[in-house]
């Protein structure tokens, strides 16, 4: 296979893969640390109307659903590229991010959170996952 060709094909995979990993842990996080009484959870205004009730707890899985699916990612486009295995690796990290963004500006969130998540769960986790693919 063309070099160019399975680097696209890394990428790809790496992106839907840890979206996948995201949206899973999403899914599953009500079960785990249940939404407050009286949010709706179920549509973006109704998350945008309940925020206020949503404590530090609520916050959890979310933040490991960005990170754990950015670390994923990012860990499968750089171990499938042929070669610049860690510009792949950064290249989900900073996808994602765009991603992280674009939810912040769509679903407002407590400040510290915001913070956490932009700085704790994008970049950092594509580095680790870079790291961790191209060892030795």
């Amino acid at each position: 296979m063309h070099p160019i060709l399975k680097n696209i094909l890394a990428f790809i995979a790496g992106a839907l893969l840890g979206a996948a990993v995201n949206m899973g842990i999403i899914m599953i996080s009500g079960s785990i640390i249940p939404p407050p009484a009286g949010a709706d959870v179920t549509t973006m205004e109704g998350l945008k109307a309940s925020m206020h009730l949503f404590e530090p707890k609520h916050f959890l899985m979310p933040w490991l659903a960005h990170a754990l699916g950015t670390f994923v990612g990012a860990w499968l486009a750089a171990r499938l590229a042929t070669n610049h295995k860690m510009k792949f690796a950064w290249g989900i990290g900073v996808f994602f991010l765009i991603g992280g963004i674009t939810d912040i500006v769509l679903l407002p969130s407590p400040t510290w959170f915001t913070i956490a998540d932009a700085v704790g769960a994008y970049l950092p986790m594509a580095y680790l996952a870079g790291k961790l693919a191209t060892r030795k």
